[in-house]
């Protein structure tokens, strides 16, 4: 089998790689890659000798299903995300995603290849955007895009306003995790409380950069954890999830130019926490 990537390949996963690199599998120009920390050169070839039980990645399809649709033109989607839905299919979820979904409303378009511009995670809601050709996605990818988000956290930020910076990286104990660690990824967020009460705040918040779980661990570094946020924080009965909406994306539109402001309604469940 031949793949133009490893992750063409079904049920990938990180350990798998390393099981691939410390068996010999994979050559570096060249070269046997004897363990799976070794640094590569910017251009190098990597040649990675599949076993013949690998099989390749199905890729998503059409699936009948319902979209809050925020926005749409012959361009770009805007969307509505519920809690719970994962984004894009993977090894885990290959089937009942948002792509598939889009994939579905789109189906009687011969020229249509969906892209997810703003991931969100599955258990964040709210806008997300969607281009509707490469060409599309490609001019998106290289926009700025102003991102707001909506936190519903615990305690009172002081001062209300202001920027977070902290590097960030994946946590070496547990790979799911992001971290503040000196030598990460730069990081900023931007927020602004827009009420307190009852020691929970809700809070505005801008992302200048867009790591994972940015929010999320910014927030909590800070002292003021997302609610229901078990993975920084602490579960929370009144939220099964953790308290973080995308919220509001202004950004110029990739082939007429015009300027879009685009908002998801915060959710039934962050407003009966508020």
């Amino acid at each position: 089998m031949l793949v133009r990537r490893v992750t063409d390949v079904s049920r990938m996963s990180r350990s798998r790689a390393q099981q691939w690199i410390e068996s010999g599998a994979v050559l570096v120009d060249g070269a046997v890659a004897g363990r799976p920390s070794i640094r590569v050169r910017e251009g190098a070839l990597v040649e990675v000798a599949l076993p013949d039980t690998a099989a390749a990645r199905t890729r998503p399809g059409p699936e009948p299903g319902t979209l809050s649709v925020l926005y749409e033109d012959a361009d770009i989607l805007a969307l509505d995300k519920p809690p719970g839905i994962v984004v894009h299919p993977s090894y885990k979820n290959v089937s009942g995603t948002l792509l598939n979904t889009i994939l579905w409303r789109v189906r009687d378009r011969a020229d249509a290849r969906p892209g997810i511009v703003t991931r969100l995670d599955k258990d964040t809601s709210g806008l997300m955007l969607v281009s509707l050709t490469p060409g599309v996605h490609a001019r998106l990818q290289r926009s700025p895009i102003r991102k707001e988000y909506l936190a519903i956290v615990a305690g009172v930020p002081r001062p209300p306003s202001g920027t977070i910076e902290a590097s960030l990286g994946r946590d070496p104990n547990d790979r799911r995790r992001v971290v503040v660690v000196r030598d990460g990824l730069p990081s900023a967020t931007r927020y602004e409380v827009l009420s307190s009460e009852n020691g929970v705040s809700l809070v505005r918040c801008e992302l200048v950069t867009g790591r994972t779980h940015q929010i999320r661990v910014h927030m909590a570094e800070r002292g003021w954890p997302l609610i229901g946020d078990a993975m920084y924080g602490v579960a929370d009965a009144r939220l099964p999830r953790q308290a973080l909406h995308s919220w509001r994306a202004t950004f110029e539109h990739p082939i007429t130019g015009a300027a879009l402001t685009i908002t998801a309604p915060l959710p039934d469940d962050m407003r009966q926490l508020l």
